[in-house]
């Protein structure tokens, strides 16, 4: 049976990793973007937050040739370093094997090399700068109008893919649908992107092979490297507040602020004010819906279906996931609506366990990872899963394994179950031997 021409609206991270998959298919995929190309020199920075590349990401670009290639330029972070506020450092690997990392990559620049790799294909179109305005779910076509011309253009596929993004226009037509779900929650926190310039002379200025992270209760600021030397900083601090970002107005608030939370920071940043003031400043939204398909027409994937907050660096991995998860669907089952139905049931509940996951890892990483007690039970984890068989830690099996997001917080609770129970029956044993050795 021939193949269904597919069109693919969002060519983000998602819909051009879903181009690639399908064009080496041999599917026909018409790709449209509403940002212009991003090798035009039009793109607006300042929003990046880079990406933490793990397993299941570098799964799925290895199905498409291109994982040796975007490992070559990333810079593995097999640790996080924390700052305290008086400038003392404290490393915490992330698994108990020094091999296990997850890897600091360019948004910009891997979307550039997906959106190459599917162009490169014969039967792939890229179209930048085209809006969705309308959908037409039954027909699977979206109606899309060109930014500089005003052209309108009708895309000509059977089904439709919809990878724009948390605001997505395709999932906003499948909301008026009946029994459609849908939530949206907004952080009280948004993001600010900040730099650290490569070192005089080249090189970095801090600690190459890690994720640092300022932890403040309540708030933080995180930076990741760069193979150029640089590092991509994020502050997430409340919008408003005691430690909101309104209340820094003016360059000596600025200054002031990072001198006295970040202090070991601000010699590294010499264009920190005007970072501060020329950088947007960005919300953080979780979004959960279902289904994530409409009959053998439409289907959403990446943050469209679930966008979810950046704390546990997995939402590209997810969107990703995805990618694998519908092609192997669209591959397995002749009838599309079969295969649709079957990724979405598949990805639904695996969105809403991240979802949960990144929400409370936020909270883990800003109030508690400087704390003498997560540094302690860090170390009781890693000890576990040294030296008792099937013990896995939560962290390592979401980051390191391919393990469903929905599993790994199954077993994560099984094993915490687990362990409360010897440990209470140790307690117990060690209590009766005491009472039993000083009865006379």
């Amino acid at each position: 049976m021939s193949k269904p021409r597919v069109t693919i609206v969002g060519a983000g991270l998602g819909g051009a990793l879903m181009a690639c998959y399908l064009g080496r298919a041999g599917y026909e995929v018409e790709l449209f973007e509403r940002r212009p190309d991003p090798r035009s020199g039009k793109v607006v920075g300042g929003r990046s937050i880079n990406l933490a590349l793990s397993i299941r990401g570098i799964h799925a670009l290895h199905e498409v040739g291109l994982a040796d290639q975007v490992l070559a330029l990333a810079v593995r972070m097999p640790g996080r370093m924390i700052h305290a506020p008086d400038g003392r450092l404290s490393y915490q690997p992330y698994d108990k094997d020094p091999d296990r990392a997850i890897n600091s990559v360019s948004r910009a620049g891997l979307n550039q090399l997906l959106v190459e790799t599917a162009e490169r294909m014969p039967n792939v179109t890229v179209r930048f700068d085209h809006r969705c305005q309308d959908v037409d779910l039954d027909g699977g076509r979206a109606v899309l109008v060109d930014n500089e011309s005003g052209a309108e253009v009708r895309s000509t596929g059977d089904l439709l893919i919809g990878a724009d993004g948390a605001f997505s226009a395709i999932r906003a037509r499948m909301q008026r649908l009946d029994r459609f779900d849908y939530q949206q929650a907004y952080l009280a926190h948004g993001y600010k992107e900040l730099t650290i310039p490569p070192a005089t002379g080249g090189g970095f200025r801090i600690e190459r092979n890690a994720l640092h992270i300022w932890p403040r209760r309540s708030y933080m600021m995180i930076a990741l490297p760069n193979p150029d030397g640089s590092f991509t900083c994020t502050c997430f601090w409340p919008f408003s507040g005691p430690n909101g970002f309104d209340r820094l107005q003016t360059d000596e608030q600025i200054m002031s602020y990072f001198e006295t939370h970040f202090p070991d920071a601000v010699p590294h940043m010499p264009t920190l004010v005007d970072d501060f003031k020329t950088n947007p400043t960005s919300s953080l939204l979780t979004v959960r819906c279902a289904p994530w398909h409409y009959r053998d027409r439409v289907v959403l994937l990446g943050d469209a279906a679930h966008a979810v907050v950046p704390f546990y660096g997995q939402g590209m991995n997810c969107a990703f996931e995805d990618c694998t998860e519908l092609n192997r669907c669209l591959q397995q089952h002749v009838d599309v609506g079969t295969a649709l139905a079957s990724y979405s049931a598949a990805r639904k509940e695996n969105a809403d366990a991240l979802a949960d996951l990144a929400l409370h890892n936020f909270i883990e990483m800003r109030d508690h990872s400087g704390s003498a007690a997560f540094r302690a039970r860090k170390a009781i984890e890693r000890i576990l899963h040294r030296f008792v068989p099937g013990y896995t830690p939560l962290y390592t099996m979401v980051t390191f394994t391919r393990t469903p997001y929905s599993e790994t917080v199954r077993k994560a609770r099984h094993q915490d179950r687990v362990v409360l129970w010897a440990l209470l029956s140790l307690v117990f044993v060690v209590g009766v031997a005491v009472i039993l050795a000083v009865l006379p």
